[in-house]
Order: C-alpha cells, then structure tokens, then sequence
C-alpha cells in the first residue's frame, strides 16, 4: 500500500470528540524518545505530517490523520513519561486508556519499542494489559539503523525471546528506521492486507 494523502483531522482526550467519519483505526504508541512521530512522517512521506521534538512527553493528545480516506493513523500519547507530576501522568493515562478501550474503530494498536535497548518492566506491563483487555496489537522496533545488522537481530531477537516468555506466539512484529526507510513497505503492506479483511 501507498499512502498518497495524509491529512491531520483532529486531536481530542476522549473517544467522543474524535472524528465523526468512522473509518478504520490503526494507532500508535511507546514511551516517550522512541521515535513515534518520526515513524509516523516515514510511513506517510511527509516530513511534518506528526511533530517531531527532542524533548520526550510531547505528545499529550490523540492525533487522528486520515490516510488515503480510507482510514485512520492515531498517534497517542507515550506510556511511562516519568517527568510528568503525579496528576498529569494519571491523566495522560486516562486519555490513553480512553481510547485504547473505547474507541470501535480501533483495528490494531502498534507498540512501538527502541530496537537498541531491552524492553523495559513499563512495555510489559502495558503489552501484558492489551492482551487482558483483548486489545490485538503489534510492535515495531524503532531506529534499526542505529547500530549494525547483526547486533541489531540480536538485540531483537532478545526482545522477542522475552515476550515468548509470557505469551504463546508472538504479536506481528516489525524493525524500523525513520532515516532509512526501512520496514515501511512491510508495515504498510500488513495494514493494507488487514483492511482488504474488514
């Protein structure tokens, strides 16, 4: 699939405030620095489609694009901003729970992890929450272009052992880099095979 438009609808805190147009949703999220707006630009070929920032926790809203008319690209909030006070992390939780629970168009989530780190006790625990909220879900490992191929399929591959520790099969799972373009065509082809099945 080809994205050959790409348009920011809206951005809202609550489920009812998203647009009226109810297309497919496919979301995306991770802690804050793991590179979620830059993938977001990559995907859709436009540089200033999501804004990019240095300074993590940025995003505090749920970002609709419309992608080809067909459906939606959501770009949530980060999990796990440890710099927010008590009461604004609570409430950046609501916010993305609110969506992630409630929202009928939802198709898949992607959770969206540094592919040069191991996964951290916050991805866990939020991958552990979909799976018992029945959320179906994807990851995709960001910024492959960081290091070398084979320390790159090692670190991922760890990644994976460890998720097959507490799940039976692993969710789809992607690598990707924002600068180089890698695993654009392969995330976009899976949503593309997923919306020829709605």
């Amino acid at each position: 699939m080809k994205v050959t438009k790409a348009e920011f609808v809206k951005s809202s805190t609550r489920v009812h405030q998203k647009p009226e147009d109810r297309l497919p949703e496919f979301a995306f999220i991770g802690r804050s620095n793991v590179g979620k707006s830059s993938l977001i630009n990559m995907l859709c070929a436009n540089n200033k489609l999501a804004k990019t920032s240095q300074t993590p926790g940025k995003t505090q809203l749920v970002n609709h694009f419309r992608i080809n008319d067909k459906w939606y690209l959501v770009d949530l909030p980060g999990y796990g901003y440890a710099k927010l006070g008590g009461k604004a992390r609570e409430e950046l939780q609501a916010v993305i729970w609110d969506y992630i629970l409630h929202s009928e168009e939802l198709v898949m989530l992607f959770v969206l992890l540094d592919s040069r780190h191991d996964m951290q006790k916050i991805d866990l625990a939020f991958m552990a929450r979909l799976g018992e909220e029945g959320i179906p879900f994807g990851i995709i490992f960001t910024k492959g272009d960081k290091q070398g191929p084979n320390v790159l399929a090692a670190q991922v591959e760890k990644n994976c052992a460890r998720i097959l520790e507490d799940w039976e099969e692993l969710p789809p799972c992607f690598v990707s880099s924002a600068q180089t373009g890698a695993g654009k065509e392969e995330i976009l082809g899976y949503i593309g095979e997923v919306l020829e099945t709605l």
